[in-house]
């Protein structure tokens, strides 16, 4: 008897510093919904917000999307670094600027700490860039680690000082693949 996959509801997170960052961020739209074992059933507006960390880079734009997958999260893991190299990511790339970065936020109910990957992402309470757009597809969806609603860390954090994060109405992520807007 053949075991059943399990199919995971996955929250990513999308940000791109360099380069065309717009295209960046739907090239990684259209390796999801071009993937066989991936399948794109959300995806925010596109944010564009400052840096946050140490020294000084462009800002970024960001974005969140929901995908299901029955892959294993490393192997899925595997193919985003494989793409966030492909489009020129340096191999010491932390903290640094990038054409591409894919975070895993949250998965299913799930917190798991490996070497390679944490879940729910380790500073996603602390990142307004990361909460606002997940926040349009899952303000109820409760983190893990907190008991806290995405809706909930998302108000606490707008009122701290921070850097603006800023809805991009004009910027609107396409899919290759079927040529129409995410959004409808």
């Amino acid at each position: 008897m053949a075991e059943e996959l399990r199919v995971h509801n996955i929250w990513l997170g999308l940000g791109s510093n360099q380069g065309d960052r717009l295209a960046h961020l739907t090239r990684a739209v259209t390796f999801i919904s071009q993937h066989p074992h991936m399948r794109l059933v959300g995806c925010s507006g596109v944010y564009e917000t400052d840096y946050v960390g140490p020294g000084q880079q462009d800002p970024y734009l960001n974005a969140c999307l929901e995908v299901h997958s029955a892959m294993s999260l490393l192997a899925m893991l595997d193919e985003f670094q494989s793409l966030e190299k492909d489009l020129g990511r340096a191999a010491d790339g932390h903290m640094k600027p990038r054409p591409l970065d894919v975070d895993f936020l949250l998965v299913d109910e799930l917190e798991m700490v490996h070497e390679r990957l944490v879940v729910p992402h380790p500073r996603l309470s602390e990142r307004l860039f990361v909460l606002e757009p997940l926040n349009e597809l899952a303000p109820g969806k409760k983190i893990p680690n907190s008991g806290k609603t995405v809706a909930e860390l998302c108000a606490k954090i707008r009122r701290k000082d921070g850097p603006a994060v800023l809805l991009r109405p004009d910027l609107i992520l396409v899919s290759v693949k079927s040529g129409r807007n995410l959004e409808e």
